[in-house]
C-alpha cells in the first residue's frame, strides 16, 4: 500500500505543524504555495517532499492555471488529499478536488465555510439566533432592512476572513455613500445589525460528523474593535462547565452539523449580546488565525494542527481520537509594537510559555491550574504593554504575510 499523498495549498505562510506531522504519519507532503513567498517563508522543509510556487497577484491564484499545473503534477503523482492550510485557499482546494474526483469537501459545503452569506442563511435555516442582515443586492430589500433595523450596521465581504475589509456604518447616508463606492462588487457584500456584547469562539476537531474536542474562548475586545480602533487582542479559555462554555459548545454543535462538517478543525465566533442572547456570527473549516492555536495547546496539550493532520490521514477509514486534554487555562495577548523588536523580558512570571518573534508585534501566552491566576495576569500584562509596546495602524482591508 502506497503512502498517502498530501497536496497542500497554502497563499499564505500557515500550518508548519500540519506539514510536520503530516510527515510524521509517513504521507509524502507537496506544498503549493505563492512565488511571492519563494525568498521568505520559512516552510519546514524536512517535512516537505516537494515545493511548487504559483504566480500570484498580493497572494491570490489563476484559478484554471492552478488547475492545469496540478493536473500536470497528477499525471506523475497520485494525490489522495487537498488540503486548504488557509481560509483563503478552501475554495480553490474544493475547485481542484472536483475536478480530480478527489475525495474531501466539495464547492457546495465550501461555501458554507466562506461565504458570510450562505452561512448566515443556513444557520438561519437551522433555527440559530443570527444578527439580522441583508444582502447588499436588491435597492428594495436593503431600504426595508435600513427602515426596519436602526443603525448602526456592519458592512462585511462575504469572502474575507476574521475582521479584515469590515466597516461600520453609522447612518443611511453612509451606506449609501459606501455603496457607492463599490460599485460593481457589491453583491459580494451583506449589511447586518451591529450587536454589541462579548464575541466568543469555539475551537474544534470534527471526525466523521461527531465532534472530538472543542475548546471555548472570549476575546477581550470584540476582534472588529481591535482592528478600527486599535488596542491589545486577547484571547482566554471560559471556565468549563460555567453555563457561557456549556452553551457555546451545544451551539457549535449545532453550526457545524447544519453546515456539514464531515471530517477537519473548525474556528466558530458567536457574540453575547447585551441582550443576553448568543448569536452565531461566522465558521470555518481551519484552525483559528492569531495564535489560537498556540492558546488551545497551552491550555489543552492538543495541537490543532498536528490534529488535523491526524483526522486527514485516518480519512473515515480508520478510528480517529484525540489525546486526552489537560485542564489548564491559558490567555493569549498579542498587539502591534512601537519597537521593531520588542524585548519582553520584564515579563518574567512562570506562567509565560510563549513569546511572539515578530518585528513590531507583542505577543505572549499565560497558562496556569489556576483560571483566576491567569485572568490576573492577562489584566496587568495588557494595562503594561499598553505603556511599554503598543501602537496603531489603519486597519486592513486585505492580509498581511
Amino acid at each position: 500500500m502506497h503512502p498517502l499523498t498530501f497536496l497542500c495549498l497554502a497563499s499564505y505562510e500557515k500550518g508548519h505543524d500540519f506539514l510536520r506531522e503530516a510527515k510524521r504519519q509517513g504521507a509524502r507532503v507537496f506544498l503549493i504555495t505563492s512565488l511571492s513567498l519563494k525568498d521568505t517563508a520559512e516552510w519546514p522543509r524536512e517535512s516537505i517532499d516537494d515545493t511548487f510556487y504559483m504566480p500570484d497577484q498580493d497572494k491570490s491564484w489563476n484559478r484554471n492555471d492552478t488547475l492545469l499545473a496540478i493536473s500536470h503534477l497528477a499525471r506523475t503523482q497520485v494525490i489522495d488529499r487537498v488540503v486548504a492550510l488557509d481560509d483563503f485557499d478552501l475554495e480553490m482546494a474544493a475547485s481542484i478536488r472536483e475536478h480530480l474526483r478527489i475525495p474531501g469537501m466539495g464547492e457546495t459545503t465550501t461555501r458554507y465555510f466562506r461565504d458570510k452569506l450562505a452561512m448566515r442563511m443556513k444557520a438561519m435555516e437551522a433555527g440559530l439566533n443570527v444578527p439580522e442582515f441583508v444582502h447588499l443586492l436588491n435597492d428594495e430589500k436593503v431600504h426595508q432592512f435600513t427602515e426596519r433595523i436602526p443603525p448602526p450596521w456592519v458592512l462585511k465581504p462575504r469572502s474575507m476572513a476574521g475582521a479584515i475589509g469590515i466597516q461600520l456604518v453609522h447612518s443611511r447616508e453612509e451606506l449609501h455613500a459606501a455603496d457607492r463606492m463599490l460599485g460593481d462588487q457589491r453583491s459580494f457584500f451583506l449589511v447586518e445589525r451591529f450587536v454589541s456584547g462579548d464575541v466568543c469562539h469555539v475551537d474544534s476537531i470534527v471526525y466523521d460528523t461527531e465532534i472530538r474536542f472543542a475548546a471555548a474562548s472570549q476575546y477581550g475586545y470584540p476582534p472588529l474593535d481591535v482592528s478600527h480602533r486599535g488596542g491589545i487582542f486577547t484571547s482566554r479559555l471560559l471556565e468549563r462547565g460555567s453555563p457561557d462554555a456549556e452553551a457555546l459548545l451545544a451551539k457549535n454543535e449545532r453550526v457545524l452539523a447544519a453546515m456539514g462538517l464531515l471530517r477537519g478543525v473548525s474556528h466558530t465566533e458567536f457574540i453575547k449580546g447585551d441582550d443576553g442572547v448568543l448569536y452565531f456570527l461566522e465558521t470555518s473549516a481551519r484552525v483559528g488565525g492569531a495564535h489560537i492555536a498556540e492558546l488551545v495547546e497551552a491550555a489543552t496539550g492538543l495541537n490543532l494542527w498536528g490534529e488535523w493532520a491526524k483526522v486527514e490521514i485516518a480519512g473515515g477509514k480508520s478510528p480517529y481520537a484525540p489525546p486526552v486534554p489537560a485542564h489548564d487555562y491559558a490567555a493569549l495577548l498579542v498587539s502591534l509594537a512601537r519597537q521593531e523588536h520588542p524585548d519582553t523580558s520584564a515579563y518574567a512570571d512562570p506562567e509565560v510559555v510563549w513569546r511572539m518573534q515578530r518585528p513590531h508585534h507583542v505577543g505572549m501566552i499565560v497558562k496556569s491550574p489556576r483560571r483566576e491566576r491567569v485572568a490576573e495576569l492577562l489584566e496587568q500584562y495588557v494595562e503594561r504593554v499598553k505603556i511599554d509596546f503598543a501602537t496603531v495602524a489603519p486597519p486592513r482591508d486585505k492580509p498581511t504575510n
